[in-house]
């Protein structure tokens, strides 16, 4: 009998006839809010056969019972593990795995009170973060039924830790484990990232506690007044004009770099620095931070390490490198760094957070550079110092205290005393990497705690800095077991304008030098194909750099304010809509796994996700029906309600395919696939011998020494959002294949015969009727093909009237002689 959570899920039984025949349709149950989430019975390893039995040529597709999107052992065959670039599961089917991030609310204390920050930072609770234990059935089907099974799951180190140094949040942990425990139940699997922006939110962002910054010598009660942090957005701001897309410019801002710089190379760069740890022994910066960061992961670690539903950890969101590497004390690379509103060199931010009334130029939105410095402000005119009198720096600048700077006390001005402090290793003057010398030290560590308490076979989720394609040195002596690539991608110029309209950027080539003109693309096509080449870009210098590693989007996604926020009034959400299936086609062309940024339940319209002004959630709670009306299966549509531009994310995409997919497309105007994938060829994986092939593409990925395939059914997620009602039609496989499609199970089963070999399965599926419109698929010539031909004809024209009169022998209105 199927579990209550999913009346159309129904496992496999000793009966031959359910393994031979079409299911017949589960009809849905409504089911009342269950705040425990129990199921009735729970599979074990000895449910789960060693072969798929599509392997029987008597089999029907769709008689195992299983469902696309389902990653419980009983639907992979025991799990899900790396093999070269893809995921595959025990019957050694590719996984493409699509979810979401759970979620932006994690970044903030339930008991977050804007009026009141930044007081009792010891006192936080993130129990309830991403939401209440009663909540997660409502939340977990919903995500289901949208076929976004895949999580990855935000953890602040400040949620574990914030009460001081070796004192966790024990109730914080088993608020996680319980709620992370269901996951398996509605065929969810998560991995872990501990999140950070700009350090904390005491420095404006989010993750580490408070009293990190205080064993610096940082008073939190200053940062905002001495322009070393901006906290607004930590108070409720960031929706205004003046203030949309500030909180980026903290990560060059005194606290953050201060703390990343302390943290990934204090032993080079702040020897000085010694700290009491929790044995009242002094010891370097470096390591009090390091080792309070690795001691709260393993209390995570050893909470939910063990669970079926946790595929795999990631140590750190976008770390940032601090000062480490920077070129000059005067100036931040305008190409790396925003440069928005008040911007302090950090030789000016020394100098401020040292009590220095000090002037600092403003920037502005402008024209065709995104910003430009339109004039200068005095802050800190109080002369208030950011640092702590009774703080292991005595009341002065870190920086100060080794030299990086000084205050002549004659001309009563700063002075730079080492210019190249940050850019060379300070001692020995050898050039540093922050990669080399500071990240894969740690990333090592971390692994080495990891793996020494978890189950083997969890995956490591690892990424660069952000906007930064792979880095070459991450070589094999560098990289983990298991390791999963998890690059972020955003449209930053979408993102800074808060705005989408016909014309896309490449910002990735414009950050590069590519002349202007070259970057610009025009209308959906163009965005489509825009944001296809990033995101292409992305994956590929990942294959290059690390071989065939799995790579994962951990983060993309799209301002669901843009455009002033229109669409809150008028409903009418098409460029949200546009922007998001340019990112979705770029990520199905790229044949990649990601999770979206974000489902946050407590978005609102006004308030957004309610941290620094962002808006994110295409789910927004507040326009959800209660629970007392909704049903749970997966073909409850009332679980739709709170969704916003569903038909852009809610999309068909092969999760479990029986080769190797080649290409996949989808077009939500009409809901039509074309899918091709490929039967494995005999060889060995180069990554298996430690080669990086350099000429591997998406398209052409490699088809040997793919483990032995124990399945011939490839099951496509085919939402009934789409479905609905609809015939799905199904042309172009082979004359003994077939196929299924299962609306209450949203899956589309299709068992291939032919096993040669290299052999290449395409299939395109579509929907009678088809989807109505949303968008026009626009191009340049499209919008402007009756403008240009005229103008091309009236100049044609013109020509030709110049040509006649210029060899006419009697010019118009001039008598012969």
């Amino acid at each position: 009998m199927p579990g209550d959570l999913d009346a159309s899920f129904v496992l496999v039984g000793s009966d031959a006839s359910a393994r031979t025949q079409p299911p017949s349709p589960v009809k849905p149950v409504r089911q009342p809010v269950k705040a425990s989430g129990s199921i009735e019975f729970t599979p074990t390893l000895r449910d789960i056969p060693r072969v798929h039995p599509s392997l029987d040529d008597q089999y029907s597709p769709g008689s195992a019972r299983s469902y696309a999107h389902d990653w419980s052992n009983v639907s992979t065959g025991g799990g899900i593990r790396i093999h070269g670039r893809h995921f595959v599961d025990e019957y050694g089917r590719v996984c493409g795995l699509r979810g979401v991030n759970l979620s932006g609310a994690c970044k903030t204390p339930a008991n977050h009170d804007d009026n009141t920050f930044p007081e009792n930072p010891e006192s936080v609770t993130f129990v309830g973060r991403p939401f209440p234990l009663d909540q997660a059935h409502e939340h977990f089907s919903r995500l289901r039924r949208w076929g976004l099974t895949f999580i990855r799951f935000l953890v602040t180190w400040e949620a574990i830790e914030h009460a001081g140094p070796g004192i966790y949040d024990k109730e914080y942990l088993a608020y996680v484990r319980e709620l992370l425990s269901l996951l398996p139940r509605y065929g969810m699997t998560a991995f872990i990232s501990v999140h950070q922006d700009v350090w904390s939110r005491y420095s404006g962002g989010s993750g580490a506690p408070a009293w990190t910054l205080d064993a610096v010598g940082l008073d939190i009660d200053a940062l905002e007044e001495t322009g070393a942090a901006w906290l607004g957005g930590m108070k409720g701001g960031g929706h205004v004009p003046d203030e949309v897309g500030l909180w980026p410019t903290g990560y060059h801002k005194l606290a953050a770099s201060t703390m990343a710089t302390c943290f990934w190379g204090g032993d080079m760069f702040a020897p000085k620095l010694l700290v009491d740890d929790q044995h009242g022994e002094k010891v370097p910066i470096q390591h009090f931070l390091q080792n309070c960061f690795l001691k709260s992961y393993e209390q995570l670690a050893r909470a939910v390490g063990d669970l079926p539903g946790v595929c795999g950890f990631q140590m750190m969101n976008e770390p940032h490198p601090g000062y480490i590497r920077l070129q000059s004390l005067h100036s931040f690379d305008y190409n790396i760094n925003l440069h928005l509103g008040p911007i302090p060199s950090a030789f000016q931010s020394f100098q401020l957070g040292a009590g220095h009334p000090t002037e600092v130029p403003v920037w502005t939105r402008s024209f065709p550079m995104p910003t430009k410095s339109t004039r200068r402000e005095v802050l800190n005119k109080n002369g208030r110092k950011a640092w702590k009198e009774n703080g292991p720096t005595g009341g002065k600048c870190l920086w100060e205290v080794h030299g990086v700077w000084g205050w002549d006390l004659k001309k009563d001005e700063g002075v730079v005393l080492r210019e190249t402090y940050f850019r060379k290793h300070p001692v020995t003057g050898d050039e540093i990497s922050w990669y080399e010398d500071c990240y894969f030290p740690l990333l090592k560590k971390w692994s080495d705690m990891v793996r020494s308490i978890v189950p083997k076979g969890k995956a490591e989720f690892v990424e660069a800095i952000p906007n930064e394609f792979c880095p070459t040195s991450w070589t094999k002596e560098h990289r983990l077991p298991n390791m999963v690539y998890a690059p972020h991608w955003y449209d930053l110029k979408a993102l800074f304008e808060r705005a989408f309209g016909e014309v896309t950027v490449n910002v990735q080539a414009l950050a590069r030098g590519t002349f202007l003109p070259k970057t610009l693309y025009w209308g959906q096509q163009g965005a489509r194909d825009n944001y296809s080449l990033q995101i292409r870009n992305i994956v590929e210098g990942g294959y290059r750099s690390l071989g065939e590693t799995p790579v994962v989007i951990g983060e993309i996604g799209i301002p669901m304010d843009m455009n002033r926020g229109e669409a809150f009034k008028s409903e009418n959400f098409v460029f949200q809509s546009r922007m998001m299936d340019a990112l979705m086609t770029a990520l199905e062309r790229s044949l990649v796994c990601f999770t979206l940024w974000n489902y946050n339940p407590h978005n609102s319209d006004s308030g957004g996700d309610h941290w620094n002004g962002e808006n994110f959630s295409w789910f927004s709670g507040r326009r959800a029906l209660p629970p007392s009306l909704l049903y749970y299966d997966q073909m409850a549509i009332s679980l739709d309600n709170g969704g916003r531009i569903l038909r852009s994310v809610v999309r068909p995409y092969a999760a479990k395919t029986a080769g190797i997919p080649l290409r996949f497309e989808y077009e939500p105007n009409t809901g039509s696939i074309v899918y091709e994938w490929s039967n494995p060829e005999e060889g060995t994986l180069a990554a298996e011998l430690g080669d990086v092939d350099s000429n591997v593409t998406i398209s052409k990925p490699p088809l040997n020494g793919h483990p032995k395939l124990l399945s011939r059914e490839t099951e496509i997620f085919l939402p009934s959002l789409i479905a609905l009602s609809r015939e799905i039609i199904v042309k172009g496989l082979g004359p003994e294949d077939s196929y299924h499609y299962d609306e209450y199970r949203q899956t589309l089963f299709v068992v291939s015969k032919d096993t040669k070999p290299g052999k290449v399965h395409k299939m395109e599926v579509s929907l009678n009727p088809p989807l109505s419109h949303l968008f026009e698929i626009n191009t340049f010539w499209s919008d402007h093909e009756s403008k240009l031909m005229s103008a091309l004809l009236m100049g044609g024209a013109l020509v030709i009237f110049a040509f006649i009169v210029f060899l006419s022998p009697n010019p118009p209105g001039v008598r012969p002689l």
